[in-house]
């Protein structure tokens, strides 16, 4: 049977992020080049691009980079040399948004779809599978039915997002910030302007709602719709994320890891789209790092409560209530164990959001419900205010000292030559542990060697051979701080045997250097090339602004209260204001869409 390959795919602001993704159970990371990359305060070198293709190799995972910024003309000879330093360095595929780069000379390096090519519909997957795009990033607003119609009628590998910020916009047709400051989303310079507070005006000026962030979203999670997704056809789980920094894509990714490896053991058409497995030294949990809240979108179709209107800032998690507090003290009726140190908010009575840190954190009487929080400045909360933590100031300690602890699993073979020995090991096949799997179907990969070592030296006869055995196996299984774990050690002697330690010592580390070069090497041999395909492009304007600034599956009426089809009444335009802009709210009631425009007179 042919197993499907589920890929997790973590953002990486940097090489030492890339890396710490991969050590936390990535299948793939994504990262910026040099130039183009859609964030532009996250560009790397070819040469940091390079030195996280080899970490990543060793464990079978990839390293995508993403070229996914509109382009000028003059920029095209540039970008078609980072293709190529890209694809010498190791990288494995391009995430692309312009179409002009599919007339260049590149090289055979695989191209994805990035997400702001808007791809939403049936009709624009197959054409990206038609021009030969090795992937394709779907929209964050689609739902599962819409997921299942698109793989239906394709074949081309589909990506989707699965946690992080999300953009109200549809992606690749947000012009908000590149109209109010010239800083273009489509160039990487996105000021987020969505994150801001605006008023809500009706068409005759009478003010509806006042300050508030009324096109501020929660953050994606889709971690409990993970298996419904791969049912749907989505092969690549994506993380949001290329600004994080690594404590999050730690936490996030092992987050991840654990929900696909808990499917994958169960379903025998799957299987982890790279090698190795972890172990967490820290509390797994998303809600401990930033978030504003979280929302499974429109998986599942519309609904409400999935913007945070509040505030744009980390909430953490949630703990508990006040239950009785003074100017500076607080009681919290929590299960959580606080400490000195943490980072508490909460929305005050006119749901401003609140920070405070808790200096002295201490148990009345002994109890652990409540905590008793005193503060060096006024609190301002009050009974039942709802407390969450966004700093966990001895989590944050634990996570910063995680190294992911990534192993890939060996069985070795120790065996006689002539003149010494010789110390082999091959993948162990983690399939063999699935009870619905057989070694018949991983032949090739499981039991090849991956490499070999030999010594010369005296063979000698064992005096007491069950203790001179236990010592080989003792000496031989133990890797400590490599990236390997022995799992079997089959020992072919013609007669028991007495080995030094030093001799298994350097064998094994002479084996380790030739393990590392083999899977580096297999991975960068084995790259899949693209079939380039001619293609005449459309010449995009990276300067031109559309009259719809936005496009939004989110819609303000409906948020609010306000909706046509709810109340029966005409959804005329609004009005949205921030100081001296203001823009028109308009309402497609039947395709259920808002777009953001330009006041006309």
């Amino acid at each position: 049977m042919k197993t499907k390959k589920i890929e997790l795919l973590s953002p990486a602001k940097d090489a030492e992020v890339g890396m710490a993704a991969i050590n936390h159970g990535a299948d793939a990371v994504y990262i910026g080049g040099p130039d183009f990359g859609a964030r532009e305060k996250a560009s790397n070198s070819i040469e940091d691009i390079e030195r996280l293709c080899r970490h990543a190799a060793l464990y079978d995972a990839k390293v995508y980079v993403t070229l996914n910024t509109l382009l000028y003309e003059r920029e095209l000879e540039r970008a078609r040399k980072i293709a190529y330093d890209c694809w010498n360095a190791g990288v494995d595929a391009l995430i692309v948004q312009d179409m002009q780069l599919l007339q260049l000379d590149l090289p055979p390096i695989p191209l994805h779809a990035s997400t702001q090519c808007d791809n939403l519909t049936v009709e624009k997957v197959q054409q990206l599978e038609q021009l030969g795009f090795e992937q394709v990033v779907l929209g964050r607003e689609l739902s599962l039915k819409q997921i299942r119609e698109i793989r239906e009628k394709t074949t081309v590998p589909l990506e989707f997002f699965v946690h992080g910020a999300l953009c109200v916009s549809h992606s690749g047709q947000c012009y908000l910030s590149q109209y109010i400051g010239n800083r273009s989303a489509n160039r990487g310079a996105c000021a987020q302007p969505c994150r801001l507070p605006w008023d809500l005006l009706d068409e005759n000026g009478k003010l509806l709602i006042k300050n508030r962030h009324l096109l501020c979203l929660k953050d994606l999670n889709n971690s409990a719709h993970l298996e419904e997704l791969i049912d749907a056809g989505i092969t690549s789980f994506k993380i949001e994320g290329r600004l994080k920094d690594a404590d999050y894509v730690k936490n996030v990714t092992a987050y991840y890891r654990r929900k696909l490896d808990e499917i994958i053991s169960r379903r025998s058409d799957l299987e982890q789209a790279s090698h190795g497995h972890c172990s967490y030294t820290f509390e797994v949990n998303p809600e401990k790092s930033f978030n504003r809240g979280f929302t499974d979108y429109f998986i599942n179709g519309r609904q409400k409560g999935i913007g945070s209107p509040f505030t744009p800032k980390s909430m953490g998690e949630y703990i508990g209530e006040v239950s009785w507090c003074n100017p500076l003290r607080m009681e919290i009726d929590t299960e959580k164990t606080l400490h000195n140190g943490d980072g508490l908010c909460f929305l005050n009575q006119d749901n401003e959001l609140v920070g405070l840190r808790a200096d002295v954190v201490n148990v009345p009487n002994g109890r652990h419900v409540p905590w008793r929080v005193s503060t060096n400045r006024p609190h301002g909360a009050f009974r039942g205010a709802k407390i969450y933590r966004n700093y966990d100031l001895e989590w944050q300690k634990q996570v910063e000292a995680s190294t992911g602890n990534r192993k890939i699993d060996i069985d070795l073979v120790l065996s006689e030559t002539d003149d010494g020995y010789e110390l082999t090991a091959s993948r162990h096949c983690e399939e063999e542990r699935r009870s619905n799997l057989g070694k018949e179907t991983c032949l090739l990969d499981c039991f090849a060697p991956l490499a070999m070592t030999t010594t010369h030296c005296d063979k000698i006869l064992a005096n007491n051979p069950e203790k001179a055995t236990e010592n080989i196996r003792k000496k031989a299984l133990q890797w400590g701080d490599t990236v390997f774990n022995s799992v079997n050690l089959e020992l072919q002697f013609t007669e028991p045997r007495l080995i030094p330690a030093s001799v298994i010592g350097e064998m094994k580390r002479d084996l380790v250097t030739k393990l590392t070069d083999e899977l580096i090497e297999n991975h960068r041999n084995n790259r899949p090339c693209r079939d380039a395909k001619s293609y005449v492009s459309t010449k995009v304007d990276p300067d031109e602004i559309p009259a719809a600034l936005m496009t939004c599956h989110h819609c303000i009426r409906y948020a609010n209260g306000m909706c046509s089809k709810e109340t029966g009444q005409k959804a005329t335009p609004l009005f949205i204001r921030n100081g001296a802009n203001t823009f028109r709210l308009e309402f497609d009631c039947k395709n259920c869409l808002m777009t953001v425009s330009e006041v006309t007179n």
